[in-house]
């Protein structure tokens, strides 16, 4: 019998850790065959869409869960595990779990949980003057004026690929609306409030500095000349991305090694956010609703302790099994999950929280404010005509 397993882990450690699980469990269970399809982030979603909207699902899926997960529940597609997992769920802690629950029923185990923040380059931060990392955004964005004035690229962006871009919108949403104004949003499908212009208005602010590397409007997140390359070959002072980073940079160019340092993102003064709310997510794995019982073994298989631990171990995620945390040895790592660990919210990527025909919208009409094509009231209006027509 064969397995399909579809995820985008393209980089190490991940990369050899899955294809090491998958020989395991394929040696203990001879009559299984695992096939494999990896790819990267914007593939994976284009491919998952067209599989999800012919009707079928692949057997075992990498998932993120929220909305995304919702419309593919709702059109049958994933099994609902919750009698399978009950035994094992009081294992996992309750952040990591969340995506994947609805209406007390659960449709997949997370392998991986995390928050985007500001990963930086220490040394160029006190080569522009900066002795320690800004807690708010206006003090951010004197910080990227330091950057530019010493002649440092302040930030690295993958202007092609949008869901980086995205991140910035969310966050100043979240700082300045709070968690509410995302729970209210995603309810009476309404972003065109004061709270979403001001995010795109300070997004602006941002972008107005041109705070981004030469070229980034073509740039890709992970390939040698990407975002992630840049801030790990030194070209630049910054990024803003999830827990995953250090090991793309590692991956993707030389690594900055003990100049890498991370923090949360600002809080804005005046936000009605507190700067303790979260905004990322994990990463999961879902049964497609005609799987064999095999695969959902296997799902168990990859989130048993002793195996989801080395993944842990190194570096390649973060714990989402209670008493994992000592298995973070990465002390940037540690920080996160331990920010993680006392956040007092937590907000789904917004591409992966609402429909994704709304998530997608979002992440295009960011962009173009990031390049100057649209303005901050025009994003909330394009957002709001998605999310109303997607009722």
């Amino acid at each position: 019998m064969t397995l399909e397993w579809w995820h985008l882990s393209t980089a190490e450690p991940l990369k050899t850790l899955w294809a090491q699980r998958a020989k395991e469990f394929m040696a203990q269970n001879p009559n299984v065959t695992i096939k494999a399809t990896v790819l990267e982030n914007d593939a994976y979603k284009a491919k998952l869409t067209t599989i999800t909207q012919s009707g079928k699902a692949p057997d075992i899926f990498a998932t993120w869960g929220g909305g995304v997960l919702k419309q593919q529940i709702d059109a049958g597609l994933v099994k609902d595990i919750s009698g399978d997992v009950a035994d094992i769920l009081p294992g996992f802690t309750t952040a990591s779990l969340a995506a994947y629950q609805f209406d007390g029923k659960t449709y997949g185990l997370p392998t991986d949980i995390g928050m985007v923040g500001f990963w930086y380059n220490k040394k160029l931060f006190s080569k522009a003057g900066i002795s320690q990392p800004p807690a708010t955004w206006a003090e951010f964005l004197g910080d990227v004026k330091k950057l530019k004035a010493a002649g440092v690229t302040p930030i690295a962006l993958a202007g092609k690929e949008k869901w980086p871009g995205h991140y910035y919108w969310a966050y100043l949403a979240m700082r300045i609306g709070g968690l509410d104004a995302l729970k209210k949003a995603a309810t009476d499908k309404n972003f065109n409030t004061p709270d979403f212009v001001a995010a795109g208005q300070q997004v602006k602010a941002l972008a107005d500095l041109q705070p981004f590397q030469k070229g980034f409007l073509g740039a890709s997140y992970s390939s040698p000349d990407g975002q992630s390359a840049t801030v790990s070959n030194g070209k630049a002072a910054m990024e803003l991305m999830g827990q995953w980073a250090p090991a793309v940079q590692k991956d993707s160019g030389k690594g900055l090694g003990d100049d890498l340092g991370f923090f949360p993102f600002p809080t804005v003064d005046g936000g009605k956010g507190s700067g303790m709310d979260v905004f990322g997510g994990g990463g999961g794995l879902a049964v497609g609703a005609d799987a064999p019982k095999e695969a959902l073994q296997f799902v168990r298989f990859m989130t048993e302790m002793g195996n989801h631990s080395k993944a842990v171990e190194a570096g390649g995620v973060l714990p989402v099994l209670k008493g994992e945390e000592n298995a973070v040895k990465d002390p940037n790592l540690k920080q996160v999950a331990t920010m993680l660990a006392s956040a007092t919210g937590f907000q789904l990527y917004l591409d992966q929280a609402y429909p994704p025909a709304v998530g997608q919208q979002v992440n295009d009409s960011v962009a173009e404010l990031i390049a100057g094509t649209k303005t901050p009231e025009q994003v909330a209006q394009a957002v709001t005509e998605v999310a109303k027509s997607e009722e």
